[in-house]
């Protein structure tokens, strides 16, 4: 089968200076190799300058507004107001241009998981997930349903959305499926078996919207459960004894599932993340937050523009090159 075509990376974009913006998609497009980045955003100004600046540096858009805690109303209100601005850049560059209906909004929204707040719905998720599956997958695909029926009134690029694993959405009116899989536990063959029957069953180009984890020992494990050794009640928060720093851990995931997709002909898909500016690095270990992100660079405190790659990044950025086949990270 062929391999990725869409060779992603996430970047979150608000809080950014419109320059290190700028500097930033010049790097992921020169250095480490992507044709396409995922700009994330709560505020639609700052998402569409990055977009023109993405365009302008070489790169494809898949644009993501970051609806977590809206109403419906305001949902629904602001995928319409991005879908304009995609439309305008979609008649610029034909063909470069994807619009995403946000991420996991059964648990970013209410209303679908008991639960005031993201962290306590993904509580109430893990533990009793099942009392909810058929209430999760009723009333999120008929807020998808609306929500394309939206998009689609002025966007007429490709469309999908980043689901959660455990959300059964139905595929048939998107463009692309996109799923964020990421691999956790210690049976490598079950998320192989879990991304073949994704791929078996979507019925459209499969995407993988989002994959990675932290840059410590175990984090390969953790997954997306990555952050969860801090304690964040302390303050300021603190890594909770016992974890140690392994960049090359990070690293290692990353190329083994980007080999992964490659073998088996996942069209697309999208690291998370390029840098996670509120996880900084510092030298003391019991402070140093990076190690419990996903960013690819690890940023200074003092200074959260300045950033330095890690050991992943140059792993991403191997793999991404074309025609290249690297090996694997020892």
């Amino acid at each position: 089968m062929g391999g990725v075509k869409i060779k992603g990376i996430s970047y979150v974009c608000d809080g950014v200076p419109a320059e290190a913006v700028r500097r930033d998609l010049r790097a992921i497009r020169r250095d480490l190799h992507c044709t396409t980045v995922m700009l994330i955003a709560s505020d639609h100004a700052a998402q569409v300058a990055a977009a023109e600046a993405a365009l302008e540096a070489g790169l494809d858009v898949h644009l993501r507004p970051d609806l977590s805690g809206r109403s419906r109303a305001e949902l629904l209100a602001r995928l319409a107001r991005t879908a304009v601005a995609a439309e305008e850049l979609r008649a610029r560059h034909p063909g470069r241009v994807t619009l995403v209906l946000g991420t996991e909004l059964s648990v970013t929204t209410s209303g679908m998981v008991p639960g005031p707040g993201v962290l306590v719905r993904l509580r109430v998720l893990i533990r009793w997930g099942h009392l909810f599956r058929r209430r999760i997958t009723r009333k999120l695909n008929a807020l998808l349903g609306e929500a394309l029926a939206t998009a689609r009134r002025d966007f007429h690029g490709p469309i999908t959305y980043a689901a959660g694993y455990w959300e059964d959405v139905d595929w048939s009116a998107f463009d692309l499926a996109g799923v964020n899989l990421y691999r956790m536990g210690p049976d490598p063959a079950a998320y192989q078996a879990r991304l073949l029957g994704l791929l078996r069953d979507a019925g459209k180009p499969v995407v993988i919207t989002e994959f990675g984890c932290g840059a410590h020992i175990g984090a390969d494990l953790r997954g997306p459960g990555s952050f969860m050794i801090v304690n964040w009640f302390a303050n300021p928060p603190r890594v909770r004894d016992g974890h140690v720093r392994d960049e090359r851990t990070q690293a290692r995931y990353l190329s083994e599932l980007i080999e992964l997709y490659d073998r088996h002909g996942v069209h697309g898909c999208f690291v998370f993340t390029f840098a996670m500016r509120d996880f900084p690095h510092r030298p003391d270990p019991r402070a140093d937050l990076d190690m419990a992100g996903f960013g690819l660079v690890k940023t200074d405190p003092a200074d959260p523009g300045r950033w330095t790659p890690k050991a992943a990044f140059h792993e991403v950025a191997r793999r991404y090159t074309p025609h290249a086949t690297p090996p694997d990270p020892q």
